[in-house]
């Protein structure tokens, strides 16, 4: 079973830098199985990630496997207690997302009907130092009600019942930013 989590957490971590939805060390996704999470570790490279820079966290944060989480594994913890349907959580630094951002206070405007189905809504979560609890927690709150949200100057979190659907969701929240960025009227 870890078997197949790990190369799911593998195959998805190298098609978001692939699709330039993250760059370098930029951005984890996390499965939970359980009590169990299964996390990129610290330092791991999302375009050449292996099965063994997978770390497994429990739900209390202490580490199970032999590598070390993620340094944003307490966003990941704290989505998962909240939100007990999510098995699936995708953080990633998507350029157009950053880029609104830093235009964009509240939330950010749905463009495709797509968007609107799956998503419905695209909070943004005000700026908050990256790896801390107090990011853990305005995130947390922004995917209450969300099943994604946008950090300023950071990236953004999408959750799923899979790592599929979490991931396909992060592609739509980085198409809705970029269709929002283009078609925006210049000052």
């Amino acid at each position: 079973m870890s078997r197949v989590i790990k190369a799911q957490l593998v195959k998805y971590s190298r098609l978001a830098h692939e699709k330039g939805l993250t760059a370098a060390f930029g951005g984890n996704l996390s499965t939970r199985r359980g009590s169990l999470i299964f996390i990129k570790a610290t330092g791991a490279v999302m375009d050449d990630m292996t099965a063994e820079q997978v770390a497994v966290i429990d739900m209390n944060g202490r580490q199970v496997s032999g590598v070390r989480a993620s340094s944003e594994y307490r966003l990941h913890l704290v989505v998962y207690r909240k939100r007990t349907d999510v098995r699936a959580i995708a953080h990633l630094h998507p350029p157009y997302s950053i880029a609104a951002s830093t235009l964009i206070d509240v939330e950010l405007p749905i463009v495709t009907p797509e968007a609107e189905i799956y998503l419905q809504r695209i909070p943004i979560v005000p700026f908050k130092p990256a790896g801390t609890q107090e990011l853990a927690d305005a995130v947390s709150d922004a995917l209450c009600h969300s099943d994604a949200a946008i950090m300023e100057n950071h990236g953004i979190v999408t959750v799923g019942r899979s790592l599929r659907e979490a991931f396909y969701k992060a592609e739509l929240v980085e198409e809705s930013a970029k269709l929002w960025y283009l078609s925006r009227k210049a000052p």
